[in-house]
């Protein structure tokens, strides 16, 4: 089990995490605009997220957390947050 969780108004759209993404299931939203004006990170398809944290470790902002459930809980990245299942949010802090 596991949670990703993009923090949108910390994200600046660089789109580092969209080109290390190895099931390339990273997008820039074009819907969304944060409060900065920015586009941000969005996954296209949860289901195929192996949760590797390649989007978390490289994400200058820190605006992605990935978190795998095993036998000993592991965080990549931070801050902490609430665990839960097989999950994907997008959370707006300036709200």
């Amino acid at each position: 089990m596991s949670k990703i969780v993009i923090y949108s108004d910390r994200c600046k759209g660089c789109g580092l995490c969209v080109s290390v993404c190895p099931k390339k299931i990273l997008a820039l939203s074009k819907e969304i605009l944060n409060q900065k004006g920015y586009h941000p990170s969005v996954i296209t398809d949860i289901k195929t997220c192996i949760t590797c944290g390649m989007c978390a470790t490289i994400c200058p902002d820190n605006a992605i957390q990935v978190k795998k459930k095993s036998n000993q809980e592991t965080a990549i990245s931070q801050p902490e947050r609430k665990e839960s299942t097989d999950e994907y949010k997008i959370i707006d802090e300036g709200k």
